[in-house]
């Protein structure tokens, strides 16, 4: 195996074979077909590379790693740190603690990001097994010399007219070989086709020992929306999540075998806005009930309607307590002055939710800017920023992070 390497850059900025000397034309070439054969809205195409859109992560293509990192301030460069930031975010909204980790876990390394969810994902299967596969019914056709379950006559006409010593059967099996297994199954074969940390390919080959007698199944999008979980499997949502990210993403080098491809990407407004939910939901939940995307009704016609909904709306508790809307945005507005549309946004949510304040939470150091809308009802919106980096410039701590959090 030809030893890996790592390209990091920024959200929204391009790689090229003049801006980054790492890159080769032929890994250029496979995130063209990458892009041509997905309609992937991680980059788009021009000429002689790609630019990176809001989506950040990492992109493996072979042997090499594409890491694409957040960054909201332009005069801050250090991709040690941002890659720290996204990986911290991605533990907090995944739920992945980093007391929890040992050994060689989630290592800071420059393919962390990759690790991480390579690591989530070994670790849940690892859970399962230890805990017992879940078994299924299943239908099952076969042509046998025995019969068992129900006599199907139009397959039994149509193949055992001679035969009349075989029956072909239909019957019920009550087996591990079903959708859901066979998902988790996939998903360790794809891992163990593509270049991963050593430890972790050790663990994968382990766990794939677990599913020898479980079957294959083709990967398309409708395929997840086939499972329904019930009480005994929903334990495995974790996951599944994780195998939906790579199975979906996943893009292998039919022709040469090599340059295999598989995208972890994250939206990263949404990440941003599930991250703040999160330290909300931890930090305020005395005081407020906080709900995420909580929808309301704001325009009906006879044949359709219309909804608002807010990233975060947080109510009180108590009767002195006022309700607050958030909408969160991953940006910094030019000399703290919102756009038109944020503003016309909040107005919106505060109006239908009724609402007196609102607040457009956007990263950055610790401040607050408070406007008042021209009306009788004068109602507040406020540009909070929560600074995530703290006076040196380093990720802050998640107890310090939550400090920001306490003076909605």
């Amino acid at each position: 195996m030809s030893k890996s390497k790592v390209i990091s850059v920024f959200e929204h900025e391009t790689l090229t074979l003049r801006s980054n000397p790492k890159v080769s034309e032929k890994e250029l070439e496979q995130l063209e077909k990458y892009h041509g054969a997905n309609g992937t809205p991680y980059f788009s195409l021009i000429h002689n590379g790609v630019k990176f859109n809001q989506y950040v992560g990492v992109i493996q293509v072979g042997n090499t790693t594409i890491e694409v990192l957040p960054k909201i301030d332009r005069t801050k460069k250090d991709k040690n740190i941002w890659r720290d930031v996204l990986i911290q975010m991605l533990r907090i909204t995944s739920g992945i603690e980093a007391s929890s980790t040992s050994k060689s876990d989630l290592r800071l390394q420059q393919n962390s990001i990759f690790d991480l969810y390579i690591e989530l994902f070994i670790k849940e299967c690892e859970k399962l097994t230890h805990q017992g596969l879940s078994k299924k019914y299943r239908k099952v056709k076969e042509n046998q010399t025995a019969l068992k379950g129900r006599l199907h006559i139009p397959n039994q006409i149509r193949d055992n007219i001679i035969h009349k010593e075989r029956f072909h059967v239909e019957y019920s099996k009550y087996d591990f070989n079903h959708l859901i297994n066979q998902i988790l199954k996939k998903t360790l074969v794809v891992l163990s086709q593509i270049p991963i940390r050593s430890d972790l390919r050790s663990r994968v080959k382990s766990q794939l020992l677990y599913f020898e007698q479980i079957g294959d199944c083709v990967v398309h999008k409708k395929l997840f929306n086939q499972i329904h979980l019930n009480r005994k499997t929903e334990r495995y949502t974790e996951a599944l999540e994780i195998s939906r990210l790579i199975l979906l993403n996943y893009h292998p080098d039919i022709s040469k075998g090599r340059n295999h491809i598989l995208a972890l990407m994250f939206d990263m407004n949404q990440l941003w806005e599930r991250f703040v939910t999160k330290m909300l939901k931890s930090h305020l939940s005395e005081n407020y009930t906080v709900k995420a995307q909580s929808k309301k009704v704001f325009w009906m016609s006879e044949n359709s309607r219309k909804r608002l909904k807010p990233d975060i709306l947080l109510i009180p508790k108590t009767e002195t307590g006022r309700k607050i809307v958030i909408d969160t945005k991953w940006k910094t507005p030019a000399r703290n002055i919102p756009s038109d549309s944020d503003l016309r946004q909040i107005f919106a949510y505060n109006r239908l939710f009724e609402s007196k304040h609102g607040v457009l939470l956007y990263p950055g150091p610790d401040k607050h800017v408070v406007g008042k809308y021209q009306t009788e009802q004068g109602e507040h919106c406020t540009l909070k920023y929560m600074s995530i980096l703290d006076s040196n410039g380093r990720l802050k701590k998640q107890k310090d992070l939550s400090l920001s959090m306490m003076d909605f």
